[in-house]
């Protein structure tokens, strides 16, 4: 919310010529580099204030509004697209740091007074950053594929969810990676990078084209999306909220229902206050990192448990039922016999490699959880070792040995048996998936930088 509301009030200021951010320059700066935002965002609270006001009233989305603001969206995605495709210029893919500096002395749409460094422009090219930028990059935009547990989630309501959630997600990730890709591709060749604006970079390539009247129907059009997106974030939020307090796992007065508006109002006014000071306080881009970060975070939980719970016995239905009723307890000590440990059940190599039971048991249960609980260790470790050394010889060494333990670890959990038990849904490949998965999530958070990371453990220690 807070981020999607400081692209709005950057969109929109920069139609007025950005009269809001010189004001708040000259009259709010921020002194603290690297944590906090140069100067905070007024206009973006409004909005977040207004947008709570209108939920905490009982106001809901249309269906009708949000189609409307769908399909500006997607024309105006593809016009930016065909725009790149007429306007654009290859060589902005194929300059040397030597040009890029002359081009930025010589060019009016510089606004700083110190030309930036041959280091901060990086080397030029296609990939002016290498590989580093790109996965640096790969982290910051994993804002992209937030959501995509909303079609897991609605497994049980489809007739095929075996073909239906692999076929929901792929077409998922390949519209948005076609529209992220198609709209970064159109406007580094309509604009050389280096002069991008960082928060409203649509309509900036469009004036650098010659199209000042298309730069009013892109920004307009973007407003549109951001609206549908802000709105679309905000509503949700006060219920996740009251069901949470529900549950107790939150402060019972975020459960309380206003009888005049039947809304959860204590919980709508706490989140637009959270989103506000959030979007006053921070930048757009560390806003960015920040939700990067948890989203990645979120799927390495996710990738962890699937990995764990996937290897565990089923628990028998007749000791639940006696937990629950107190009634007969000849069923539940017949039933409780299968709990026991077997006498071929224990702690050897033999049993860890060459278990002897079809079904998963206690004991390679509880492997499966030591294994998982090793791995994550030993990828934190590789990741950060991988970002911080780079290529030296100890750091390749230690990243060869934590490799060959992982190898070892991932097999062991691969010789277990598996659950049969029947679901909607399996991730298929265990345990390379989830374990190919926690590398690359993990990877990715260390690639961000320190403030995002200080930020989040603020965050975290907070939640």
């Amino acid at each position: 919310t807070s981020s999607v509301a400081r692209a709005w009030s950057a969109t929109f200021d920069e139609l007025i010529g950005k009269h809001i951010e010189e004001f708040c320059r000259r009259y709010m700066s921020m002194n603290a580099p690297g944590f906090l935002a140069e100067y905070p965002d007024i206009f973006a609270v409004f909005i977040i204030i207004i947008l709570t006001g209108l939920l905490a009233f009982g106001v809901k989305e249309s269906a009708l509004v949000n189609k409307i603001f769908t399909c500006i969206n997607v024309l105006v995605l593809m016009f930016v697209v065909i725009s790149g495709l007429v306007k654009g210029n290859i060589k902005n893919w194929n300059v040397n740091p030597e040009e890029i500096l002359n081009a930025i002395s010589n060019s009016s749409l510089n606004m700083s007074d110190t030309l930036p460094s041959e280091k901060s422009l990086g080397k030029g090219g296609f990939m002016p950053f290498g590989w580093t930028g790109v996965l640096s990059g790969a982290a910051t935009c994993f804002y992209a594929f937030v959501g995509f547990d909303c079609i897991a989630t609605t497994g049980e309501e489809v007739k095929n969810p075996q073909r239906a959630i692999p076929t929901g997600i792929v077409a998922s990730l390949l519209i948005c990676f076609v529209a992220y890709f198609s709209v970064s591709a159109a406007l580094t060749v309509m604009m050389p990078y280096y002069l991008l604006d960082k928060n409203s970079p649509l309509p900036v390539a469009f004036m650098y084209v010659g199209w000042e009247g298309a730069t009013y129907a892109v920004a307009i059009g973007s407003l549109c999306a951001l609206s549908t997106s802000l709105l679309g974030s905000m509503f949700p939020m006060p219920r996740v909220i009251w069901a949470m307090a529900e549950d107790g796992l939150l402060f019972k007065c975020l459960a309380k229902i206003s009888p005049r508006t039947k809304t959860p109002l204590t919980a709508t006014v706490t989140s637009g206050v959270v989103a506000a000071v959030m979007a006053f306080l921070f930048d757009l881009k560390d806003l960015v990192d920040l939700m990067s970060i948890g989203t990645l975070l979120a799927y390495t939980l996710v990738a962890a448990c699937v990995l764990v719970l996937r290897y565990q016995p089923e628990q028998p239905s007749v000791a639940y039922e006696m937990a629950n009723t107190q009634d007969e307890p000849e069923s539940f000590i017949e039933g409780n016999i299968d709990i026991l440990p077997q006498p071929d059940d224990r702690f050897t190599i033999k049993n860890l490699l060459y278990p002897s039971n079809a079904e998963p048991s206690a004991l390679s249960g509880f492997a499966v959880s030591i294994c998982t609980s090793v791995i994550g260790v030993l990828v934190c470790v590789f990741s950060v070792v991988a970002v911080q050394g780079g290529l030296a010889p100890w750091s390749m060494s230690v990243l060869i040995i934590i490799m060959v333990l992982c190898l070892i670890l991932t097999f062991i959990v691969w010789r277990q048996p598996q659950s049969k038990a029947k679901l909607a849904f399996k991730v298929p490949l265990l345990p390379f998936v989830p374990v190919s998965s926690l590398f690359i999530n993990v990877y990715l958070m260390m690639q961000l930088d320190r403030g995002t990371w200080i930020r989040f453990v603020i965050w975290m220690v907070f939640g």
